[in-house]
Formats: structure tokens, sequence, C-alpha cells
């Protein structure tokens, strides 16, 4: 764990659609089709009200840039909300700056909801193929950089995924950015 001010950061390994957290997060694309991976589990998971919303939201506004995220209710899930991004492709350039923006979109749409906890994936590190290591110290590094803000309410962010690989890969991390931090403070 990973405690910034009244905040904290928590690496688990777990099933996403099964976290009981305020909101979970989609690794989805950007026309918000939930056909593969965690996007399908989501959706499955939680109803066609999860897919429904979704269409709207893209008939609305046509497509969900790379970096940005939109919300959508949780349905049958125990959550009350996913939040919705689009991370980078792995090969399309300035991939790093770009998953940053996207959890910081999250990151922020959970702050807007008046959330207090919130659950995510490694996002962009399955079919889009952003490398784990580098995903796992992104999201750790920009989650801390975000509850170090004033005036944040949102407590708890999860980063939770199900299997083994990425989630010691999320420990790693975290041990290496716990020193970073730690370093920080002499």
């Amino acid at each position: 764990m990973i405690a910034v001010a009244n905040n904290r950061i928590i690496i688990k390994q777990g099933d996403i659609t099964e976290e009981k957290t305020d909101a979970i997060v989609n690794p989805a694309n950007s026309l918000l089709r939930h056909g593969g991976g965690a996007a399908r589990a989501i959706a499955v998971k939680g109803g066609p009200i999860i897919q429904q919303q979704s269409n709207e939201i893209i008939k609305r506004i046509g497509s969900l840039p790379v970096g940005k995220a939109v919300v959508t209710d949780a349905g049958n899930l125990p959550c009350k909300f996913v939040i919705h991004t689009v991370g980078p492709q792995w090969g399309e350039g300035d991939e790093p700056r770009k998953l940053k923006k996207a959890i910081l979109s999250v990151l922020t749409m959970a702050e807007l909801y008046n959330l207090r906890s919130v659950s995510m994936p490694a996002v962009s590190s399955g079919v889009f193929g952003f490398p784990k290591p580098l995903c796992a110290q992104i999201l750790l590094e920009t989650a801390v950089e975000f509850l170090k803000q004033e005036d944040i309410d949102l407590q708890e962010i999860v980063m939770c995924n199900r299997d083994d690989e990425t989630y010691q890969i999320f420990l790693q991390q975290e041990e290496i950015l716990l020193n970073k931090l730690k370093q920080a403070k002499m």
C-alpha cells in the first residue's frame, strides 16, 4: 500500500468486475464497443445498460479520443459507475504521455462525481500492447501525483489485475516508487 496524505493506493489481484469501490475503470476502445478482454467482462457482468449508455455517448460525441474518459452506470456490477477510458496503443507515438492523460482523466472524473474509491486495471497493457512495467509505473506515479493535490476527496485507488504476472509487476513498481518517495523525503 502507498499512503498519500490521508489517501491510499492498493495493489491487489482479483476480478475487476467484483470490485466494490464506487467505480471501476474500463480500458475501452474509442467507439466504446465492449467486445473483448476486460471491457467485455465488464459489459457482460454489468448487463446491457453499459453498452446502451456507451452507444448513446458515441452517438453524441462521435468517438472517445485517446486520453479522455466518460462515465456510465454500472448495471449489475457491485460498483456505482464504470469510468471508460481509451489508453494508447503501443507504437502509435507518445504513449507514456497519453497513458498518463488517460489515468488523470479517470481520476478527475472520479473526483467530479464525488467518488471516494476507484478500481482500475493495467490500462493499455493487454491487446493495446503497452509494456506492463512501464504501464504500472505510470499508473502508480500518476495516482500519487493526483492524490497529492489539495482538496482531493478521492480516498482510495485500487490497482486490480486478474493475472499473476501483472499483479507481480505492480508490486515491483510499488516497491520502486516507495523507495523513490522515501529518498525524496530525506
